[in-house]
């Protein structure tokens, strides 16, 4: 367990590196306005986020560039149909730390295995959960498994049935 939890030197200095700075400076409409067309469409052009704030191309791929800056937007990515990917079975898997004094590292491991897309720091009883996606109930039990192994956790998992949305 010790290799799992790491020297308190270790744990403190990632603790220190997660504090964020001073608050960041609140979005303004014309950024709220890029921002949400993005969200919508990760593909949306420069010309077309130009439009619809009424500035120049190059004036609105500055804001785009400042809000990949500051970390407001932080990635681009293709949303793909599970189904369709060959990863037909989704879950939600709730992940309480058997040993609360290692949980800060628990979110590093799980984001190694395959088949955790998210994982998500929550109020309640559990501390994470986790959003998986695998090809079959037995692809579940195997990763469950492996989540085991690999950190001292228990676990309760919901099968998704359908998803009617997604934003």
């Amino acid at each position: 367990m010790d290799g799992y939890c790491g020297s308190m030197a270790e744990k403190q200095s990632r603790r220190a590196g997660r504090r964020g700075s001073a608050t960041a400076p609140a979005l303004d409409d014309t950024d709220v306005a890029i921002v949400d067309t993005l969200e919508a469409d990760g593909r949306a052009t420069l010309s077309q986020l130009a439009e619809l704030t009424g500035m120049s191309v190059s004036a609105v791929q500055s804001r785009v560039r400042r809000l990949e800056e500051r970390g407001v937007i932080t990635g681009y990515r293709a949303v793909v149909d599970g189904e369709l990917r060959g990863l037909p079975l989704g879950a939600f898997v709730s992940v309480t730390p058997l040993d609360y004094s290692c949980e800060e590292q628990i979110p590093e491991i799980l984001g190694r295995i395959e088949g955790v897309t998210a994982c998500y720091s929550v109020a309640g009883s559990e501390s994470f959960v986790l959003r998986v996606r695998v090809a079959s109930p037995s692809k579940l039990e195997e990763l469950l498994n492996r989540i085991h192994r690999d950190v001292p956790v228990s676990t309760e998992s919901l099968v998704i049935l359908q998803t009617y949305f997604e934003r």
